[in-house]
């Protein structure tokens, strides 16, 4: 029952990601993945620290959610770019996007 209940979940995590992908892209730019992945790094090393078996896996999930975000920014923008989706040409500067521009975006 545990595997069955940790697949819905998982499931559904994952559902709420692509929104994360569509509007982290929409407000920020595809930029933001090395924070996008920083974040899901931290959040799965936080549940390595988890004594409870659900509360680990609904962690540890959320971070890759995370990661594989990070990796479909540099898509959803091209998304964007083709009209798929609504595009913003306000986006929020973080900081570091000079750098940032220079790295290779992670791509599946």
């Amino acid at each position: 029952m545990f595997g069955i209940l940790v697949g819905v979940i998982t499931l559904f995590i994952i559902g709420l990601g692509f929104p994360l992908v569509i509007r982290g892209e929409r407000y920020f730019g595809y930029l933001c993945w090395p924070y996008m992945m920083g974040i899901g790094i931290l959040i799965i090393a936080a549940s390595l620290f988890i004594q409870n078996n659900w509360l680990c896996v609904v962690v540890g999930v959320v971070g890759a959610t995370f990661i594989w975000g990070s990796t479909e920014l540099k898509e959803q923008a091209v998304r964007a770019e083709l009209g798929w989706f609504p595009l913003n040409v306000n986006k929020i500067k973080l900081p570091f996007t000079e750098i940032i521009k220079t790295w290779k975006a992670p791509h599946l």
